[in-house]
């Protein structure tokens, strides 16, 4: 090894699952690091809250230090990685860094979903790198391609599988006919899923992401807080099995659009950011993620379609994310320049749940008697929705009647599903769910072209 190599010193701020393997691959892979960097990764020093804390056998223990702001502002160190999560002292301690002029690598999601754009304006008013690949889908390199590869084009649409737990969750009821809470049960005893899982399957996770995801795919600054967010605690067994009988699966997506005709004039551009449960067709990309992988697919001008997919968490597939960024900071920082900004010029404005156009599934518990389809069809005419497909299947004294729509306004479709709730002819909703996805509905589901 060239030993005529600079060294350049990485300060590690957190020493959880993610940043022990951080630390690990640092050391190990030192020595194949250097002649891609130009350089020698040196671990500088490792911030923890409790230094007697028992650890890895792979962290130096002369290294670790209760004091991470002392560490993130040492003049000797060259890169700040933060992997200690939420948002403070993590915040603090970036922007610390930031002002001192160093590059700096995270993968706290949630922070750059709520506090993303003082952290971008900090890192461009001090000439600093910032970068945080790890921060969505783990290993999967996604971000990079979306801020740079896709730079010069126009992105309409990121529709994704970005929570690997509340998929494990709905993969394992669909393949398996077991329930949400067994399905959870099963995640937790393997690992996938928290002791508290509230930030995974309320959604509050994939909101921080997509959030991340609109903001670098249209330019524009989107906070968690503008993110519509649905978790999958409310989708039954009878959700999966109408899925199926469409040709469908449920997974929990997040879902970035670029929308027109906004405005009065009708003439304006806007962005749609949710996550909620939606059926899609088994035949498209996203329908066939199983277990606890991620997949994100992008539609853009130019570039047309792109499919992302691989393993979204864990503390090695996103420590080589974490790697991949500290690599790009380094080789920066040696040369003397920054990587791009994430870009806010477009500033478009991030439309209200309510006025995005979805479609509806919505599964009826009717009376099994002529005449019943007519106000059930009028309460959509009312709401100016249109039905795409229909189906009855009688039940005895009760029948279940199925209904798919054409796309709508989702507080014209939500008004609808009120409505139906008040028919005497109607006995329960038993299922509402959103449908995505541009597949033809699969027969027997007979078609209905215009409005009902």
């Amino acid at each position: 090894m060239n030993q005529t190599l600079p060294t350049l010193k990485v300060a590690l701020l957190g020493c959880g699952v993610v940043g022990t393997e951080v630390a690990r691959l640092l050391i190990e892979q030192a020595d194949d690091l250097a002649p891609r960097v130009g350089a020698r990764l040196e671990l500088a020093g490792i911030a923890v809250r409790r230094v007697g804390h028992r650890r890895s056998a792979a962290i130096d223990r002369s290294l670790l230090t209760a004091d991470p702001h002392a560490l993130a502002t040492r003049p000797d160190v060259d890169i700040v990685v933060e992997v200690i999560g939420g948002i403070e002292p993590a915040r603090s301690l970036m922007l610390a860094a930031l002002k001192g002029g160093k590059p700096v690598v995270t993968a706290n999601k949630a922070l750059l979903a709520e506090n993303g754009a003082e952290i971008y304006s900090a890192a461009r008013e001090y000439g600093a790198d910032l970068y945080y690949e790890a921060s969505v889908a783990g290993a999967i390199p996604l971000l990079r391609p979306l801020r740079e590869s896709l730079a010069g084009d126009t992105v309409h649409r990121v529709l994704g599988i970005v929570n690997g737990t509340t998929n494990f969750i709905l993969d394992r009821m669909d393949s398996s006919g077991a329930g949400f809470a067994e399905s959870l049960e099963e995640a937790q005893a393997l690992g996938y899923a928290e002791a508290d899982p509230t930030a995974d399957v309320e959604g509050f996770d994939a909101a921080a992401k997509a959030a991340i995801l609109a903001s670098l795919a249209f330019h524009t600054p989107v906070t968690a807080a503008d993110v519509h967010r649905e978790g999958i605690t409310e989708v039954t067994a009878t959700d999966i099995l109408s899925a199926r009988s469409l040709g469908r699966v449920v997974k929990l997506l997040a879902i970035c659009e670029r929308c027109d005709g906004i405005g009065q004039a009708g003439n304006g551009q806007g962005v749609s950011v949710r996550v909620h449960p939606a059926m899609i067709p088994r035949s498209h990309p996203l329908g066939s993620v199983s277990e606890a992988y991620n997949a994100v697919f992008v539609e853009a001008e130019s570039a047309g379609r792109l499919m992302f997919y691989g393993a979204g968490a864990g503390g090695t597939p996103t420590a080589s994310a974490v790697l991949g960024d500290i690599v790009a900071v380094a080789r920066n920082r040696l040369a003397g320049t920054r990587g791009p900004d994430a870009s806010t010029y477009a500033g478009l404005p991030v439309m209200p749940m309510g006025e995005t156009l979805t479609r509806y599934h919505v599964c009826l518990d009717v009376d099994d008697k002529p005449g019943v389809l007519a106000p059930v069809a009028e309460a959509y005419a009312r709401h100016d929705v249109s039905i795409e497909a229909v189906r009855q299947a009688s039940r005895g004294a009760e029948a279940q009647l199925i209904i798919v729509t054409h796309a709508a306004r989702d507080a014209a479709l939500a008004a609808t599903v009120r409505e139906l709730e008040a028919l005497p002819v109607v006995r329960a909703v038993a299922s509402v769910m959103r449908v995505e996805g541009e597949e033809e509905l699969c027969p027997p589901y007979a078609r209905r072209p215009g409005r009902a």
